[in-house]
């Protein structure tokens, strides 16, 4: 994990975040801890992840999703440089 990212603070936020139950509460939780732009940009980057790893092109994303060629550049670059987390999440939800 990123040494920025490794606080008791974030560690207390990812355990509320593990304790969620059903997608009404993580609904719940994410609305009262983001503003809808927020939850917006987080979804429209999950949403390029997955169809970048469905083998789209930038062109089908930018189109399907309204993201800019920086925001699918970057999630591409997670996608093949980071710490496997859109993997991880991508694959079970196939399961």
């Amino acid at each position: 994990m990123n040494k920025k990212l490794k606080t008791e603070a974030v560690d207390r936020l990812f355990d509320g975040i593990l304790c969620l139950n059903t997608r009404e509460e993580c609904c719940r939780f994410m609305e009262d801890l983001c503003t809808v732009n927020e939850l917006l940009s987080l979804s429209q980057r999950f949403e390029v992840a997955s169809m970048l790893k469905n083998g789209s092109t930038y062109l089908e994303i930018a189109e399907k999703t309204g993201a800019s060629t920086a925001t699918i550049s970057r999630v591409n670059r997670s996608l093949n440089y980071g710490n496997e987390g859109y993997d991880i999440v991508l694959d079970r939800m196939k399961k």
